[in-house]
């Protein structure tokens, strides 16, 4: 019989990581990619077959690795990626969900999709050029999406003969940027995609590099958010209330951990009624269990009939989230109608959506010199922002830098379903930024 001590351990030793990659435009991101899969024999036989055919027409002499994750029509015509790309591979050490993030500006807001669960940002540079505003746009998104770990992968080495130098002056620049911003790991490597130097095999020609290959980085890295040592939290999702002859009296609460441990016997707080009671069972896959951890999902029996429903959320008493009607979050703007002042829209945070409307947008970021605009009035596409959200109903909110899971949540249109902004509540290093200048007479600076 396996110990609930054993059982935790397993979860915590998970071989899975999430990874999104980001760079500007023609810098390689999905020929890293295609030269990730191909060379880690990561490509099914048809797959490669298919990409082969179309660098034949092209009339390339090799394969374009690159048409491995550049999937549209419109991706391959022009070369560059438009929409997020994601791809399940596995080696024998780890399995990973890659992310494929665009690199123009305009295309900034997918990178907060593809990084949002991320537990590690591959950012790649052109050798040739250095780090420039993209680069530092990407790498303020990682940073405030608290992606833990940051790998600058300095790319088209071999363009400028394998210089170590080269690789220096942009390992010393990027670092000292992404450690001001609070990136709390950055690993740098030297690679050329074409050629495949550093990707999956070390290269031949920087012996001065002494460091891992992007795979072996990425096999070795330790995922260190662990959801299983955060408080407990369990979003309602469903009521259960079967009234058959078998079960007449069964009333359960279904959903999926969204972070640590609930305990059969444990007291609980249903939020945001305040109301508290006692865990009287836990089902999972149809059977009783003593323990449930993150992100199993489970649904909870609890020994008092308190009325919960849907977007009701569950934690130990001991240790509750904060509930608050005054929201105050830095928000990635990703729709094409601005957000203003006074607007009224639905925020979905968890199993929870509740009507609210945006008191106040204090700030505007600008990424190249992380200062402050002050009261821009309205945030437009790829905008970063703060903002005061004052809700109709109280939420149980975490801080996200805390909880990714609980301390996040979407502003929604509520003519139409848009998603208008992605926020993330609490502080965040957009409130560390150093100085602050007025508004440009011209608008944005995205």
């Amino acid at each position: 019989m396996t110990s609930t001590t054993e059982q935790l351990a397993d979860v915590r030793s998970t071989t899975l990581l999430r990874f999104a990659t980001a760079g500007s435009v023609d810098d390689g991101k999905s020929t890293l990619v295609g030269r990730l899969l191909h060379d880690s024999k990561s490509v099914l036989t048809d797959q490669l077959e298919a990409v082969e055919a179309v660098s034949a027409r092209r009339g390339q002499d090799a394969p374009d690795l690159a048409l491995l994750t550049d999937g549209l029509r419109a991706e391959r015509e022009q070369g560059i990626t438009i929409d997020v790309a994601y791809r399940y591979f596995a080696t024998a050490r780890r399995r990973f969900i890659l992310a494929d993030t665009p690199g123009h500006v305009q295309y900034t807001r997918n990178m907060v999709t593809g990084a949002s669960t991320a537990d590690l940002a591959v950012v790649l540079v052109d050798a040739r050029n250095g780090v420039i505003e993209q680069t530092r746009r990407h790498a303020a998104v990682a940073a405030l999406l608290r992606v833990p770990h940051v790998v600058l992968a300095v790319n088209k080495m071999d363009l400028v003969g394998y210089e170590e130098k080269v690789f220096a002056a942009i390992a010393e620049e990027f670092t000292a940027y992404a450690s001001d911003l609070g990136v709390p790991e950055i690993t740098a490597i030297p690679i050329s995609a074409l050629a495949g130097d550093n990707v999956v095999e070390p290269s031949a020609h920087m012996d001065w590099y002494g460091g891992p290959t992007v795979l072996e980085h990425l096999e070795t890295v330790p995922v260190s958010h662990d959801l299983t040592a955060c408080p407990a939290r369990f979003p309602v999702q469903y009521v259960i209330r079967p009234q058959t002859a078998e079960h007449p009296d069964y009333r359960g609460y279904a959903g999926q951990i969204a972070s640590g441990v609930l305990r059969v016997g444990e007291a609980v707080t249903v939020l945001p009624s305040g109301r508290t009671s006692v865990i009287e069972g836990i089902d999972a896959l149809g059977e009783a269990v003593d323990i449930a951890w993150s992100p199993q999902s489970v649904t909870l029996r609890l020994a008092d009939d308190i009325d919960i429903s849907r977007g009701d959320l569950i934690a130990p008493s001991a240790n509750p989230p904060a509930t608050t009607q005054d929201v105050v979050a830095t928000v990635c703007h990703v729709a094409d109608q601005p957000l203003a002042v006074g607007a009224r829209v639905l925020l979905k945070h968890t199993t929870r959506t509740v009507k609210a409307i945006v008191k106040e947008i204090p700030s505007r970021l600008t990424l190249d010199d992380l200062s402050q605009h002050p009261d821009p009035g309205q945030l437009v596409a790829n905008d970063i922002g703060r903002v005061v959200v004052r809700t109709a109903e109280p939420l149980a909110l975490d801080a996200y830098a805390d909880s990714r899971r609980t301390g996040s949540f979407l502003l929604i249109d509520p003519a139409d379903g848009t998603t208008l902004a992605a926020g993330m509540a609490g502080e965040s290093f957009a409130s560390q930024a150093r100085t602050t200048v007025q508004a440009d007479e011209e608008g944005w600076d995205f």
